[in-house]
């Protein structure tokens, strides 16, 4: 909880340092506060704060997946200096925001009971509502907020619906004994219906299909450093909230939401990666992109093993520093073309190769290429899931290579064409360059030392 609290207070001051320079310490101010709570995330937790663990513990996994979230918001962050320079006026709000959102996903790994559960997705969702939309200016910018919003009330409405049945059959909130109760009462149709319908509102959360609908234009419309947050942070928080509760909350009654999933991962690796063939813009792409790793990354729940959580950490963790590579790309080219289309990409490699690398490394990495952390991450998650659903593998394996082909539309755009479109005076700063260069060595050295991702984050 000491994190959690760092993080809140960060935003707080990066909020109110609006007041001065029209916020143009926020980001500074935010980089200082996320440096300062990954530090304190390897440390022991306070004993003061063992009195809440009836609503919050910091268990080990709590810890693993705070540092995964704070330093891909951390990359973001670095990122926001040229991201954001059309919006000097609001700079500060849209760094609180993002750190509000972050507070959001740190009370999902650790929360205890289906209260605290209901607060952070809520905690993380709303500022996501407001930043959708920050290019006031903007139509696309607008409608993607407002459908956020209005889809992310339908959604609340389903998990508060299903939090109530829960709670009117087993008669608590906690975790624990909400295990036992389906432990001991398999057959109570009210407490599955309440499963069912919170599943139903985490897959909304997390963009499985067919709740994913308000993703592609939601993603489209939004900021781009947004839109890469949504894809990261958010999709780490959201999956693991839902791991979280369907492994110990909802456990005793898994053959009764097991298929349910199935179904739900079958629509999604199939629509997801055909959709994202018909795309001619390249934030659209990313948008089905990041649903048909909903997919894949819903694989974790079959054929659980012990090393399941393990796993989920490093593909989220993949897919995570691929997700800062392209975007970065993306928000480069996105400033000086306004627009995202393919074509705008033609002949990046001429002008700014490292990044074009970077995008490239990291799109290869998504479509699960050997020797890049994505195909490691996709090779665990798929060898536990021959034990228990090798369908779903098989069709895992089929919109992985599907999605080869979407990449790879880019990739090409970028490296062969002979002619660059850019102009040689425009130049990636230099924060833009360190980042692309992390990136690919991440992804390169977790796909060839996977153990190292253990090693990092002080396993």
């Amino acid at each position: 909880m000491s994190v959690l609290i760092i993080v809140f207070l960060t935003a707080v001051i990066a909020l109110f340092s609006g007041v001065f320079e029209q916020g143009k310490f926020a980001r500074y101010i935010g980089i200082l506060g996320l440096i300062i709570a990954l530090y304190v995330s390897f440390m022991p937790e306070c004993s003061f704060f063992d009195q809440y663990k009836h609503m919050y513990e910091y268990s080990a996994n709590t810890a693993l997946f705070t540092k995964l979230a704070i330093v891909t918001t951390l990359l973001l962050f670095f990122l926001g200096g040229f991201a954001f320079s059309n919006h000097r006026s609001h700079q500060s709000e849209l760094y609180a925001l993002m750190l509000f959102a972050l507070v959001g996903g740190i009370v999902l790994f650790g929360y205890q009971n289906l209260v605290t559960m209901f607060l952070g997705v809520e905690i993380l969702s709303i500022p996501l509502y407001v930043m959708a939309g920050a290019n006031k200016t903007d139509l696309r910018s607008n409608e993607a907020s407002i459908k956020y919003f209005l889809m992310g009330a339908f959604a609340t409405g389903f998990l508060l619906f299903g939090i109530a049945f829960i709670y009117g059959s087993a008669g608590t909130f906690d975790l624990y004994r909400i295990h036992d109760f389906g432990v001991a009462n398999t057959g109570n149709v009210m407490f599955i219906l309440g499963v069912l319908l919170i599943l139903c509102a985490l897959a909304f959360k997390v963009a499985l299909a067919p709740f994913h609908m308000w993703s592609p234009d939601v993603y489209a419309g939004s900021p781009s450093l947004i839109t890469a947050f949504m894809a990261s942070v958010v999709k780490i928080s959201g999956f693991f909230a839902l791991f979280r509760l369907m492994t110990i909350g909802f456990a005793g009654v898994t053959h009764e939401w097991i298929n349910v999933l199935g179904v739900f991962l079958i629509i999604t690796l199939l629509l997801a990666n055909v959709m994202g063939l018909a795309q001619t813009n390249a934030k659209r792409m990313l948008a089905y992109s990041s649903v048909s790793h909903a997919g894949y990354i819903g694989l974790v729940f079959f054929g659980m093993t012990s090393l399941s959580t393990y796993n989920l950490a490093f593909y989220l963790f993949a897919y995570s520093l691929s997700t800062v590579g392209v975007f970065m790309c993306l928000i480069w080219v996105e400033k000086l073309k306004r627009e995202t289309s393919f074509g705008a990409f033609k002949g990046l490699a001429k002008t700014e190769p490292l990044l074009a690398t970077a995008a490239a490394i990291s799109m290869l990495s998504m479509a699960g290429v050997p020797l890049t952390a994505g195909f490691m991450g996709k090779f665990a998650l798929f060898s536990q899931a021959m034990n228990g659903a090798a369908f779903l593998v098989l069709v895992a394996v089929l919109g992985s290579a599907l999605s080869i082909a979407y990449y790879l539309r880019l990739i090409i755009a970028m490296f062969f064409f002979k002619e660059s479109t850019f102009k040689s005076s425009e130049k990636v700063t230099l924060t833009y360059n360190i980042i692309a260069v992390v990136v690919i060595v991440l992804i390169i050295i977790l796909g060839i030392f996977p153990d190292l991702f253990a090693r990092m984050f002080g396993l």
